[in-house]
């Protein structure tokens, strides 16, 4: 596992970096009564960096004036917009040139983009087309942001004509920026899909995506400063993202919700985004493919915990499982990584359509190793996932690793699902090297007795070696009688007590066992008692105690006595005592009783016979 953590802290360290450097990213159109909070004050353009593997995306001071701030709905009307695009081809026919290229002023910008931005929700393609001939080169790249955003809102035949016919003017015209465009629309498609699966109100899943976000970061290794300005800049791009949902829908005439795609709308929003893909041609890389898949797939993992069984399945999922298609036909080569990723965060549904697109492209992904992130963090619908869909076969590794971490539910998971025999056996011994006594007495019953007594000395050695220096684990084995023969599990312990030099037993474990649980631990028992019993007498004679102890009760006498081994015995509990108190006993009971129990199946006959000679009071309150 320690490969696998060092591959998990490797990329928690990359999505730190990559979400707090700075680098441009392209225009956050945003527009209508969505973006009350922008500051006039601001920079036209940003740099921020998007989340993931240096996914880059944008934001932009919205381009919309006060006037269209106060407007409650996002239809417009074209007749009003030719009028006033006819008062601002004034303004823009005064520009400054610098040779051919045209350069338009910040508040050109904006009441530029205003206008375009009202233009294609509107469906008005012949004022959208005439504006792009007034845009400047950057502002042929935001309009291309924007158009191709609107792919994922689009529902008819004639919608898709208009905007690809949009795309392909903006494009002839010199818009450039293809990877910007690429990126930022996978990030938003993903957002769509994902809300389609939501009931909720676009409000309420902003206050749930940050609420995710804050807990996935905090799943993450990495610096606390470096996390906390990743955070504040992915929920601005998912608050955008919202957003524009959000205005796309009201204008759809879906006030808080977003529209349902049916199946023959989802088919024409991915044919507008294959045209698009066709028109970049070459201009998109390998690299930007790969970062466009990463940022498709990064909000599924903020909403996966909202999504019902079989999502992936569904109409809503439609439209991601064709994007993502059509990005790893276009090079993306980071399925794996988004796999392994989606796996440790448990975005079961995410997981689910990366399997399928894996499988229809031919392509590796490692499900065992996504088995055991899943169990590292607990996520049980995942590690379903992988082994019934995924048909990862690996138990053995995340099995041991759950065991030694305690983490019942993990190992309860693992066993139901059906273990081998070696397998259930060295999950014991990894429990019980960390002391997890609770998964240990679980495990316990379900290894075999014929490969626990074929391993006993192999598990208590590799017990003790790797325990870093508590033996609580050892000693539950042995006290609960683990070979299911007190003789045999004596022997054992004696065994590796006495070994010589040469083997490999750890030596604070041979110390533990030889002081213990061997033989000459019980001989040594034996004395004890001996010689406890005989104090006992010598004080009863000779003590110069003011209280006369001979005139105490006798079961007082004896409490005086032996209530410190009888309270011991009590906390060592398990089917067997240690040799050590086993020697204690025997002797105290000959003493005490006249009794002979010295067979190494009668340690609880012996307590009997101490708490037979104890008051009742005493016997009843430490019991209880």
């Amino acid at each position: 596992m320690e490969k696998d953590m060092g591959f998990a802290e490797a990329t928690d360290t990359a999505i730190m970096h990559g979400l707090s450097s700075d680098e441009s990213f392209c225009a956050e159109m945003e527009t209508g009564d969505f973006v009350e909070s922008s500051n006039p004050s601001d920079d036209c353009f940003n740099s921020e960096r998007g989340e993931g593997s240096n996914v880059v995306f944008s934001r932009e001071l919205p381009l919309v004036s006060k006037e269209s701030r106060r407007s409650r709905h996002c239809s417009c009307n074209s007749k009003k917009l030719k009028s006033r695009m006819s008062g601002a081809e004034s303004d823009f026919d005064t520009q400054d040139s610098v040779g051919n290229e045209k350069k338009l002023s910040r508040q050109d910008r904006i009441e530029w983009g205003r206008l375009f931005q009202g233009a294609v929700s509107s469906h008005d393609w012949e004022l959208a087309e005439s504006l792009i001939l007034l845009a400047d080169p950057q502002t042929l790249n935001d309009a291309l942001c924007i158009t191709l955003d609107s792919i994922w809102f689009l529902s008819t035949q004639q919608e898709l004509h208009g905007i690809t016919g949009l795309i392909k003017k903006i494009i002839a015209n010199g818009a450039y920026d293809f990877t910007r465009a690429a990126l930022r629309t996978s990030f938003l498609a993903s957002c769509v899909s994902a809300c389609q699966s939501r009931t909720m109100s676009l409000a309420d899943t902003v206050t749930v995506m940050a609420q995710r976000l804050h807990e996935r970061l905090q799943e993450c290794n990495g610096d606390e400063v470096l996390k906390a300005e990743a955070g504040a800049k992915v929920q601005k791009f998912t608050e955008w993202a919202l957003k524009c949902i959000g205005f796309h829908s009201r204008c759809q005439g879906n006030m808080g919700k977003v529209n349902h795609s049916s199946a023959v709308e989802i088919q024409l929003q991915l044919s507008a985004f294959k045209i698009f893909l066709d028109l970049a041609g070459n201009q998109l890389t390998g690299k930007d493919f790969t970062e466009a898949f990463d940022a498709a797939c990064f909000p599924l993992t903020l909403f996966s915990s909202s999504f019902d069984p079989g999502w992936a399945s569904g109409i809503s999922a439609t439209a991601i499982q064709g994007l993502l298609g059509m990005l790893v036909e276009g090079g993306a080569d980071n399925v794996n990584q988004c796999f392994l990723e989606a796996s440790r965060f448990g975005s079961t549904e995410l997981v689910r359509i990366l399997l399928q697109i894996a499988q229809r492209n031919s392509l590796d992904v490692d499900v065992d190793l996504a088995l055991g992130f899943a169990s590292h963090y607990e996520k049980i619908g995942t590690m379903e996932c992988l082994v019934e869909e995924g048909n990862a076969i690996a138990f053995l590794g995340p099995l041991m690793r759950a065991a030694e971490r305690g983490c019942m539910q993990v190992v309860q998971w693992y066993v139901d699902r059906g273990c081998r025999d070696m397998e259930l056996c060295l999950a014991l011994t990894a429990a019980t090297s960390s002391c997890q006594v609770d998964v240990a007495a679980y495990l316990l019953p379900h290894v075999p007795q014929h490969v626990l007594a074929a391993l006993s000395i192999e598990i208590l050695k590799a017990a003790g070696e790797r325990s870093g220096g508590s033996l609580d684990g050892v000693a539950f084995l042995l006290q609960s009688d683990f070979l299911g023969d007190p003789a045999a599990t004596y022997a054992v312990a004696d065994s590796i007590a006495r070994s010589s030099e040469d083997e490999a037993v750890a030596p604070d474990l041979k110390s533990f066992l030889l002081e213990n649980w061997s033989e000459a631990a019980y001989s040594d028992g034996l004395k004890q008692g001996s010689e406890h019993y005989m104090n006992l007498l010598r004080i009863l004679d000779r003590g110069g105690s003011s209280i006369c102890l001979r005139d105490l009760p006798g079961p007082l006498r004896v409490a005086i006595g032996y209530l410190p081994l009888y309270r011991e015995c009590l906390q060592a509990g398990g089917c067997l005592f240690s040799q050590r108190l086993r020697g204690q006993l025997v002797e105290a009971a000959r003493r005490l009783g006249g009794v002979s129990l010295v067979e190494v199946g009668q340690g609880r006959e012996l307590l009997s016979v101490l708490e037979r000679h104890l008051p009742p009071f005493l016997v009843n309150i430490n019991a209880g």
